[in-house]
């Protein structure tokens, strides 16, 4: 399904290129600075995906779909990729890992659960993994709560409401430049897929 893309505007935080002032040893020069803008931090964008959670008008223009997850792209701080998710009842994402890139999501209605790993799974270099005993982890986001996580993270996300949507922000540093698909059977943690941008844009 294709949506459009929305846009919530430039932060009020992203830095701006400033002309580079004249120096007395040289001539005056109109090219912008060049200097990077710097990464946004894991607790930046946890911020920023809470802070786009609260955005009620925002939140209420997703269309929502009973058969499958929605999103809208949306403009993330400092170069991030973000995106505003929609999950019907009963859906969730499978468990994966975010291609090395950082990030945060926070819940903006209904409940979502989330599965995750205490530990710092390589991204790379393997096809089957067997999880130690005391790594599970678990957490519930209701509306306003988020949280962040590494470049090294593996989890999965789900509404487990029989009757009620959810809605999520999420945020990425940098841009998603793949995710990799894992399926789990008891300890076991096997890689099944590799998608690419291309996939979900």
């Amino acid at each position: 399904m294709s949506l459009p893309v929305r846009s919530t505007g430039a932060p009020a935080s992203a830095p701006r290129n400033a002309p580079t002032p004249p120096s007395r040893s040289s001539a005056p020069s109109s090219a912008p600075s060049s200097a990077p803008r710097p990464a946004p931090s894991p607790a930046e964008l946890l911020a920023f995906v809470r802070r786009t959670a609260a955005d009620a008008s925002l939140v209420a223009s997703l269309p929502l779909d009973p058969e499958g997850r929605t999103w809208v792209r949306l403009e993330g701080p400092g170069g991030s990729e973000a995106w505003l998710i929609g999950w019907p009842p009963g859906t969730g994402t499978g468990w994966h890992d975010h291609g090395g890139s950082h990030g945060a999501f926070a819940a903006a209605a209904g409940t979502l659960r989330e599965e995750s790993l205490a530990a710092r799974i390589p991204t790379e270099g393997w096809k089957t993994l067997e999880v130690a005993d005391g790594l599970d982890r678990e957490q519930r986001l209701t509306a306003g709560r988020g949280r962040a996580f590494g470049a090294h993270h593996v989890h999965q996300v789900l509404n487990e409401s029989a009757d009620d949507h959810a809605v999520s922000v999420h945020a990425y540093y940098p841009p998603l430049p793949m995710m990799r698909r894992y399926s789990r059977t008891g300890a076991v943690l096997r890689l099944e897929q590799v998608e690419r941008p291309e996939e979900w844009q």
